[in-house]
């Protein structure tokens, strides 16, 4: 899903990002807040691709992430 104006997304990073760098996550809750699609992004690479989940799935991803099974 494109992003319908011209004005840039603010990302937030995760609560579990470092200054070191580690690996992060950010999303931009303004963009979910209007749309109901949450953009993720790494935080180490800002111009790469965006990734657009619906709810279920970002939901679908935390569980996953929080598992074992990784």
């Amino acid at each position: 899903m494109a992003k319908t104006d011209s004005s840039p997304l603010r990302w937030v990073k995760s609560s579990y990002s470092t200054v070191n760098g580690g690996a992060c996550v950010e999303w931009a809750p303004d963009h979910t807040s209007t749309t109901g699609t949450i953009p993720i992004r790494d935080s180490k690479n800002p111009t790469g691709p965006t990734l657009m989940l619906s709810p279920s799935a970002f939901t679908g991803l935390l569980t996953l992430a929080r598992s074992s099974e990784l």
